[in-house]
């Protein structure tokens, strides 16, 4: 507990700092040693993710097996927790039905060859986010507009050609009907626009770098485009967004400067994805990474760049706690930003479990297949 507690950190707490390397040294060395299966996965999954960072539905079910073979535990509270899983999965499950029939459709009515199907995979990562039973209607918008975006990213040019005309007519058919929250008495509807406006111009920055093969000189310099078009700002604004109603314009207006706190989070999941993803995409022509980046700036090798990216994402992580505290905005707000973080981590935890979901297909299927025993 004192190893997860150490991790809601901040910049220059260096007892804290102290305490993360003792206690990791303390934890790797009772692996070595042969102790109960319950206490030896306790131990690999504290190693793995602090519990701060951790998804909270992935977490509530992994709790769920945990606490049930306790020697002592509550029944009641046992069987309400799996009452409340399996509700929130019959939820889950209904709206993927509805987002597989509107994908189906936009497919019918473009030629998606090039893209990839990822639903389910795109549903998991927003539902990270927003997970709550009456988020039900933000899930699904924001599940839109995201797979609708990633098909452009997937795509962008100045021009689109002839055969993606229906694409970029489903991407705003999608924007637009994101504005039928003027129904729901939500007061934001017209920024989803101009984040589609701002999406598409960082997207566009990061392929002229891929036409010209231009590296980026540093990091930051690399961070600066990159970071405002990677998917995190999109989730948090538009997901936060719909999800609030009574979200002042001040708050949606500060989200749009892209604060410490959502730059922290998109720092975790740019080069989270970055970390996981080089060496597959190496094999192809790709946008360059920050690991390029990183290995030009300092004449090191990709092994080496990994380790100091990392603790970009420890100085993130930082970011996004500090700002957390010091901000007088929505608590919920902030909650759901840091939920971006902890579902990006989630996902490039070990591979880019986005691209190559069979790393997380344990997960998914106790997410939507797999209901409590009762």
């Amino acid at each position: 507990m004192l190893y997860d507690a150490a991790h809601v950190r901040t910049h220059g707490e260096e007892i804290l700092d102290d305490m993360i390397t003792f206690n990791k040294s303390r934890l790797q060395s009772l692996t070595m040693k042969n102790l109960e299966p319950e206490l030896a996965e306790e131990v690999r999954c504290t190693l793995e993710t602090p519990r701060f960072r951790r998804v909270e539905r992935v977490e509530a079910r992994r709790y769920i097996s945990v606490y049930e073979k306790k020697a002592v535990h509550d029944g009641t509270i046992l069987e309400f927790a799996k009452l409340d899983y399996n509700i929130l999965q019959a939820i889950y499950c209904d709206e993927l039905k509805e987002l597989t029939i509107w994908w189906k459709d936009l497919h019918s009515k473009t030629d998606l060859s090039f893209a990839r199907d990822r639903m389910v995979e795109i549903h998991f990562w927003i539902l990270g986010t927003i997970y709550e039973p009456y988020y039900s209607y933000s899930r699904i918008v924001v599940t839109k507009f995201n797979t609708a975006i990633e098909r452009w990213d997937e795509q962008t040019t100045e021009e689109f050609p002839a055969h993606l005309k229906p694409l970029l007519i489903g991407i705003l058919d999608t924007t637009n009907k994101i504005e039928e929250l003027k129904l729901e008495k939500n007061r934001h509807a017209e920024v989803v626009k101009k984040l589609v406006i701002c999406t598409a111009k960082f997207y566009h920055a990061e392929v002229n770098w891929h036409d010209e093969h231009y590296v980026p000189a540093t990091v930051d310099e690399h961070l600066e485009k990159s970071l405002r078009s990677s998917v995190c700002m999109q989730i948090i604004i538009i997901g936060v967004l719909i999800s609030l109603r009574d979200c002042r314009e001040d708050d949606v207006n500060w989200a749009f400067t892209f604060p410490k706190l959502i730059r922290g989070v998109s720092v975790v999941g740019r080069v989270g994805n970055d970390i996981v993803s080089h060496e597959r995409e190496q094999a192809s022509e790709h946008v360059v990474s920050t690991v390029q980046t990183c290995m030009k700036q300092y004449g090191i090798t990709a092994e080496q760049a990994n380790e100091k990216l990392r603790v970009i994402i420890e100085e993130a992580w930082m970011d996004i706690v500090q700002d957390y505290l010091d901000q007088k905005r929505p608590r919920e707000f902030l909650e759901k930003s840091v939920d971006v973080a902890r579902t990006m981590d989630f996902f490039y935890k070990c591979d880019d479990a986005y691209t190559l979901p069979l790393s997380i297909k344990d997960t998914i299927t106790l997410m939507y297949v797999n209901p409590c025993e009762l």
